[in-house]
């Protein structure tokens, strides 16, 4: 509850600018500076950012939308989202650029202010319902005042309120393994047979971690240190029984053996490919031994998504390769 409070409370400080083409006077105009909910959206702004701007727009129809550095923002993504996703290295203020005008169709869905956001948070619930229930009754049948209470609760921040209506939805949550107690977790650790723990995971006698769940997602940049070692240790073993040419000594193969030994759990095990750089949720960067379900339970979007930020590393490309 502790940890789901400050996510809740988490705020990003904006530097909002007109964009130059819509600028009809000589005044020198300040940007707005807002300080934006993590779990809020963009469009939800509009009402705080047009009366500071009112006074140099063209005459014309709103049709508001946000870039950074160039590239719109989708507004049915939540703020701290985006921020996570885009900024790697925090821009605190973060700087924005706002359009009354020019709508890009071609490249953002359509949004008719509040009304549009708030059908895409309750399409996103139903999503979730999906994934979790396999139907989406549960927000079906929902009534529409416990629909806009939710929504309101979103829209000012209340967490108290959010959880007393979504509760109506009976999602449940996952058994949290991070509160168990240290003797249920040794019983399950002296297990020999695997075990189906939450969200149907195998596990031997121990917890589905974020790295676990990273893993099975995204298996091509993380390796598990374990495989690593009965690798290095097969690669030391064949160091006995085979001759190995006179470029190739045994004293070379075990060096390298070590040297894959001691690579982080979070590096790719291929030479010259892209390695995570970092993973970050709600704007923090979790150990990954963390477990999941805590993860989940405590750092999910109010729509019921966990959304998981990977920042990659490549490698540099030697210009004299091409």
């Amino acid at each position: 509850m502790e940890a789901q409070k400050y996510v809740w409370e988490g705020a990003i400080p904006l530097q909002i600018h007109l964009n130059e083409s819509e600028v009809t006077t000589l005044l020198l105009l300040l940007p707005a500076l807002i300080l934006a909910p993590r779990i809020g959206y963009l469009p939800l702004l509009i009402p705080l950012i047009k009366p500071h701007f009112a006074a140099t727009l063209p005459p014309g129809v709103d049709t508001v939308w946000f870039d950074y550095k160039g590239l719109p923002l989708k507004w049915y993504i939540p703020t701290g989202v985006l921020f996570d996703l885009l900024c790697a290295e925090p821009e605190r203020p973060w700087n924005l650029t706002v359009h009354f005008r020019g709508y890009p169709n071609n490249l953002l869905i359509p949004c008719e202010g509040e009304d549009s956001v708030k059908w895409s948070f309750i399409n996103s619930l139903k999503e979730a319902d999906y994934i979790i229930s396999g139907n989406c009754k549960n927000v079906m049948h929902m009534s529409q005042f416990d629909q806009l209470e939710l929504w309101h609760s979103v829209m000012n921040g209340n967490l108290e309120a959010y959880l007393r209506t979504s509760s109506k939805l009976k999602f449940g949550i996952v058994e949290d393994e991070y509160t168990l107690k240290i003797d249920l977790c040794s019983q399950k650790s002296r297990k020999t047979t695997g075990e189906v723990g939450m969200g149907g995971q195998m596990k031997t006698g121990k917890c589905f971690t974020l790295h676990d769940a990273l893993k099975s997602l995204m298996p091509e940049f993380l390796v598990d240190k374990s495989l690593i070692d009965e690798e290095s240790f097969r690669l030391e073993g064949e160091d006995e029984q085979v001759i190995l040419s006179e470029d190739l000594s045994s004293n070379r193969m075990a060096a390298e053996g070590r040297e894959i030994s001691c690579q982080s759990v979070e590096s790719t095990c291929t030479s010259g490919a892209a390695e995570i750089k970092l993973v970050r949720i709600q704007g923090i960067e979790p150990k990954l031994e963390i477990p999941f379900s805590w993860v989940v339970n405590n750092l999910k979007n109010p729509e019921h998504f966990l959304h998981i930020c990977v920042c990659l590393k490549f490698p540099q490309v030697n210009s004299l390769d091409r």
